[in-house]
């Protein structure tokens, strides 16, 4: 379909993968293989890949390495397995004052969203995982838990939730749970703590994350910490999505969709234009993005090797240090407070936050 649509009329079409970006060479270096994976399978579209913030190519580094090209019309499509503030506030924002400062039509697809692909991508990883364990404890008997980033979207939460019903009735386990890295609750650890009380044999805990990074590296501490405080439970960890074979085809049809027009989102249970329940004072918020500050710093971490183990924010607090690694997310207090900062299951920084918010 790609071959067929690389010229319509007098527009040459190009294709921009947008991602968030990280200080985290590892997962600067994933995204980018992503990308060089996707090329050939759009070809002849020429593909470029920008990001929001921590990382350069800068999103219009991306459109302006296009246009050098001849392209005459962008589909860009957010690199996001969910659509939160990201692929629903920030990246629009960027592509719409590019368009209005140069002109350039472009036509943005949706995210990669739950999807049968990235199910299969996530099954995968599960099953790898299995076939690597040494003993062979029946999947009645294993508990599955999959861990998301966490947003202050419910509509995003729920999509990971949804995930994990359709992996644990896909294999058959024993019974799933589904934590959060951050921003909401509950987290890696304590959510762990409630889910050993069930009494499985065994836990599998699965990163739903494309690529590396602080988090992943976090969310296999915190297994350990709770693995460490019960020994009678195995606990076995998957590895992340990655740039399996099937999410680069999920981003093919990203594309392809954009082609045929065919990118509606979910906007029911969208917190900007529903009135969904505990959110209603975001409807109608203005659409713009909290990035600028941060958009092209690429300043590398060094106080790890290569993948960031997150030693600098044990608790997603960044703790200082002298070279500003870990504060990615410092400009979280441009974001609305969430509404259930103070939950015991939630990370400390919403407290914080949300105090400062009402002071």
């Amino acid at each position: 379909m790609a071959e067929q649509h690389a010229e319509t009329g007098n527009e040459r079409l190009g294709v921009l993968i947008c991602g968030h970006g990280s200080r985290n060479r590892l997962a600067v270096e994933e995204f980018a293989q992503m990308v060089d994976g996707l090329r050939p399978r759009l070809a002849p579209m020429p593909v470029e890949h920008g990001y929001l913030e921590f990382a350069r190519p800068i999103l219009r580094d991306g459109l302006e390495a296009l246009r050098e090209k001849g392209v005459t019309k962008v589909l860009a499509i957010p690199a996001m397995l969910f659509a939160a503030g990201h692929a629903k506030n920030d990246i629009p924002s960027v592509l719409n004052t590019y368009t209005a400062e140069t002109g350039l039509p472009i036509d943005y697809g949706r995210e990669l969203g739950v999807d049968r692909l990235m199910v299969s991508a996530a099954g995968a990883r599960v099953r790898e995982c299995l076939d690597a364990a040494k003993d062979d404890v029946p999947l009645a008997k294993t508990l599955l838990v999959v861990v998301g980033r966490g947003s202050s979207d419910p509509d995003a939460n729920s999509n990971v939730a949804k995930v994990t019903r359709l992996l644990v009735e896909g294999f058959g386990f024993g019974w799933g749970e589904t934590v959060y890295s951050g921003v909401t609750f509950p987290l890696v650890e304590p959510g762990l703590r409630h889910a050993v009380k069930l009494g499985f044999r065994r836990v599998v805990v699965v990163p739903y994350f494309l690529f590396s990074g602080v988090l992943v590296s976090r969310i296999r501490q915190h297994t350990e910490l709770v693995a460490a405080d019960h020994p009678e439970v195995e606990f076995l960890s998957a590895g992340y999505l990655g740039d399996h074979t099937l999410v680069v085809d999920t981003f093919k049809e990203r594309v392809e969709e954009v082609l045929r027009g065919d990118t509606a989102m979910n906007c029911s249970l969208c917190k900007y234009r529903a009135q969904v329940l505990g959110f209603e004072q975001d409807v109608g918020r203005a659409q713009e993005s909290h990035h600028h500050h941060v958009e092209g710093l690429a300043e590398s971490c060094t106080l790890c090797e290569l993948e960031c183990t997150g030693a600098c924010q044990p608790d997603g607090i960044p703790i200082g240090h002298g070279h500003n690694h870990g504060s990615d997310h410092s400009h979280d207090h441009h974001h609305p407070p969430y509404p259930h900062a103070d939950h015991p299951l939630g990370p400390t920084t919403l407290k914080r936050n949300n105090s400062a918010a009402k002071d």
